[in-house]
């Protein structure tokens, strides 16, 4: 099982006035590793994968340690976790080498825009996603 890792620059302003990174900064941490997974890793070739739309339709978060600001950037790792008919769900942690700051999950729902709802999962986008599939880890983290 493969994870995206994704090295998310730390700006300035996304500390809060405790001095840490503000807890809806995560999530931006988190939106940005899963464009750069969605939308630059996966498969294109002249394939429309995720490129449609996708929505967000859950977010779940865990802040286990604060982060402050400093120059280097810090890693977020993604992989996937479950993959329905029309859904999926990705699961990050956001971490230095030896310390995760927070873990979190989302369920993404492919999005027809043009039609204004779901679609399904295509067979291009589900093998890719598949590369990245890992069930033990979240079965254990339950």
């Amino acid at each position: 099982m493969a994870r995206h890792i994704y090295r998310c620059p730390m700006r300035w302003s996304d500390m809060d006035a405790y001095g840490h990174v503000n807890n809806v900064v995560f999530l931006r941490y988190l939106e940005e590793a899963r464009i750069d997974f969605m939308f630059r890793l996966a498969p294109g070739d002249g394939d429309d994968s995720f490129s449609g739309g996708s929505v967000v339709a859950h977010h779940e978060i865990d802040y286990l340690r604060p982060l402050v600001h400093r120059h280097e950037p810090v890693t977020v790792e993604t992989w996937v976790t479950g993959i329905g008919a029309a859904k999926l769900t990705l699961a990050y942690e956001v971490k230095d080498e030896d310390t995760v700051y927070v873990r979190a999950s989302t369920v993404m729902v492919p999005f027809d825009f043009a039609a204004n709802r779901p679609r399904r999962i295509t067979p291009v986008e589900r093998e890719f996603l598949e590369e990245y599939m890992d069930e033990e880890r979240e079965a254990a983290a339950a």
